[in-house]
């Protein structure tokens, strides 16, 4: 059966993975509300398509931080890819940089950076946790930076591990054949059996519940690179990671596996656009399956969006040939719909090409969902 769109993946990833894998990757917190959200909200946003436009050329490039993409759909950090594909990272990379555009790579890789980089040239940039141990951070930023990583996206919404029950039930755990590779060479690579979820009592143990603003500032004094920070939805912390010096905003609600009943993304992210008030780009992860989705992204003011679950989903399907085809599906739709739209390059996206069910009084052309 020919593979049509993205969701159907997941399908396929479900059949092939082990349940303990399968559902690490798909869950969402508690009652996984802002994970069906996440989605949903999509379609609370209708087009206003312009007609009678010469849409016989379309141009989908960007750029993000100064490095010239073929489009704006990124991939997002998602830990462990070994175990949806033997090649994991390297299959994820080696796709990224075939569609000309960034991978993100995931602290809790089972690829290293060094490893990841040896897969040839791309534009990449690395996904940062921050240790209790602040010599494992630095340590790690430099190996990201010495391995031609172009950026640090900062997690800032993981103090704590959110409570995903499936990971509960399943005593989650990283198969034995597989490390954490970023980590190894600091004996911080093995996950121990827990009684509950492994990963969890690994961030107990590990990852720096103090993490504040402060240390925005203290990464900026230890590496050069760009520091995006991922993890805003609030107008609020928009404006403190302008100040803090950020140079990019990524609107996540961590593929809703944290804080249940927060905001779906595409909910939160014109509050936090209207906020940077075009100081720095902001971008945009969750929920993100079609290139409609996309294309009402940009209308909401993002300057790209990310994908994680479709990755890993066709990745266990297919390896490296099906992330190129997610990415490749993804870009066809998006041009379609900047073509059905009328606008042949990013710029002429505007807000005027959709309609969502918080604008008032049109709200009301909007069919009770």
């Amino acid at each position: 059966m020919e593979i049509t769109n993205v969701n159907e993946y997941e399908a396929i990833a479900k059949e092939k993975l082990p349940k303990m894998v399968f559902d690490y990757y798909a869950s969402g917190a508690e009652d996984q509300w802002t994970l069906q959200e996440n989605r949903n909200a999509f379609s609370r946003i209708l087009f206003r398509p312009r007609i009678l436009i010469d849409v016989s050329k379309i141009d989908m490039t960007t750029t993000v931080l100064g490095f010239k993409l073929s489009m704006p759909i990124m991939v997002a950090p998602t830990a462990m890819q070994k175990m949806a594909h033997p090649e994991g990272e390297y299959a994820t990379a080696r796709a990224a940089s075939a569609a000309g555009t960034i991978m993100t790579l995931s602290s809790w890789a089972t690829s290293s950076v060094e490893e990841v980089a040896s897969t040839g040239p791309g534009i990449r940039f690395f996904q940062l946790y921050v240790y209790k141990d602040r010599n494992v951070v630095a340590q790690l930023v430099r190996r990201a930076e010495r391995a031609g990583f172009k950026a640090i996206a900062l997690t800032v919404d993981t103090p704590r591990l959110g409570r995903r029950e499936s990971d509960i039930k399943n005593r989650f755990t990283l198969p034995p054949n597989l490390t954490l590779k970023n980590f190894e060479v600091l004996d911080l690579g093995k996950m121990d059996e827990a009684n509950d979820s492994g990963l969890a009592s690994y961030v107990a143990g590990q990852i720096d519940r103090t993490l504040s603003w402060k240390d925005v500032q203290w990464l900026q004094t230890i590496t050069k690179l760009p520091i995006l920070v991922k993890g805003v939805l609030t107008a609020e912390d928009a404006r403190m990671a302008v100040q803090a010096g950020a140079a990019g905003i990524i609107v996540s609600n961590h593929g809703a596996r944290q804080l249940d009943y927060v905001p779906a993304t595409i909910i939160a992210l014109e509050e936090v656009v209207k906020a940077a008030q075009g100081k720095i780009p902001v971008f945009l992860d969750g929920g993100v399956r079609r290139g409609t989705d996309v294309f009402k992204a940009i209308a909401l003011g993002a300057s790209g969006i990310f994908i994680g679950r479709p990755v890993v989903f066709s990745l266990a399907a297919e390896g490296e040939a099906g992330v190129r085809k997610v990415l490749q599906m993804m870009r066809e739709e998006f041009e379609l719909t900047m073509a059905l739209s009328g606008c042949t390059s990013l710029k002429e996206i505007t807000r005027n090409h959709i309609i969502t069910d918080w604008d008032a009084p049109q709200a009301r052309l909007l069919p009770k969902l």
